[in-house]
């Protein structure tokens, strides 16, 4: 996999400039209908890792490095930043408390930030390297997940304050809720999901997921109860979330660290960074799914984020330059790729 936000690198004021795309041949639908609308060029060092976004508000969170950009998902207007959020890997968003939330990996704590005026309240303990980072409406809390302590933290989303943590099996990667009360963790080192209950803060089942490897971003789909998880292994595998069952695999590309479904058009997503590209999949039924299209995107795109009400598609990327244990961004080549049907 392409690096996460522990990339070094100096907190920089963001920049920002649309670039308009060229040539009505860009801008050609394939089978998915997607392509690149717009970019948004953003200056600054270091490297990112998660998207997220607020649909109501229409707020676009973008980690970097020690801080979040937060832009307009529908001009990509800068709105403000987020700052002193050491080795910040992801956001999420409580909205019915007007809360977000930051998984800060290098200081191990999760920090509360007003939704409106973008400022820290509190911060809140957590295990070591907290990574990932969701929001359960069922039972009002947040979950990081500990990626080198092997659980995760609770947070009650309206105080701010620790629940409980969550000892898991091996290390997590990312995760998603049903919505009805379970909290689903990809757990990478042994290739299998956890499922825990969101109010007892216990580990109710963990499935294999063979032939999938190092499995890494998951999604959704709520009203199936289907799982779509990337693995290392250039595959998406769709598990039934109520069995543990693998309902099948589809290929997808190189590099995978993200994934999303679109409960509007039915489609579910892999970004790919070391291929660069977007794999598009198809939900034609619970049980059945297409690979429509593998779209081209850019080397180092890994991350993504789907608007609900646009459809858009957000990735970020940077140039990158050969480096140890992995390469790094080149200062001033952050940038956020918005693809649209």
């Amino acid at each position: 996999m392409l690096p996460k936000a522990a990339f070094g690198g100096m907190l920089a004021t963001v920049c920002l400039g649309l670039v308009a795309l060229a040539g009505s041949a860009q801008a050609q639908d394939g089978a998915s209908g997607y392509h690149l609308l717009k970019k948004v060029q953003l200056s600054g060092a270091g490297g990112w890792d998660y998207l997220a976004i607020d649909p109501e508000s229409r707020k676009l969170f973008i980690s970097q490095d020690t801080h979040v950009i937060v832009l307009n998902a529908d001009t990509g207007d800068v709105l403000g930043d987020i700052a002193n959020t050491p080795g910040v890997h992801g956001v999420a968003v409580a909205s019915e408390f007007g809360h977000g939330f930051t998984s800060n990996g290098k200081d191990n704590n999760v920090t509360m930030f007003d939704l409106k005026t973008l400022m820290a309240i509190d911060h809140a303990p957590t295990g070591k390297e907290p990574d990932a980072i969701i929001y359960d409406p069922a039972s009002h809390k947040v979950f990081a997940m500990n990626g080198d302590g092997n659980s995760a933290t609770a947070i009650d989303a309206d105080t701010g304050k620790v629940a409980g943590t969550v000892m898991l099996p091996g290390g997590p990667e990312f995760a998603a809720a049903d919505g009805r009360g379970r909290v689903f963790i990809n757990i990478e080192n042994k290739s299998e999901v956890a499922e825990i209950d969101s109010q007892t803060l216990k580990v109710t089942n963990h499935w294999p997921l063979a032939p999938c490897k190092s499995p890494s971003g998951m999604a959704i789909d709520t009203e199936h109860s289907r799982l779509f998880i990337g693995c290392d292994n250039k595959m998406m595998a769709v598990m039934d979330a109520k069995s543990g069952k693998l309902v099948t695999t589809v290929p997808t590309g190189d590099g995978v660290d993200a994934n999303r479904f679109d409960p509007g058009t039915g489609l579910a997503f892999s970004s790919n960074g070391e291929s660069g590209t977007l794999t598009v999949v198809h939900e034609d039924t619970p049980d059945k799914y297409t690979a429509v299209e593998n779209v081209k995107t850019e080397k180092g795109a890994r991350t993504m984020e789907v608007d609900p009400k646009t459809h858009n598609v957000y990735l970020v990327t940077a140039d990158l330059k050969p480096g140890r244990p992995h390469p790094k961004a080149v200062p001033g080549t952050f940038r956020l790729l918005i693809f649209s049907k």
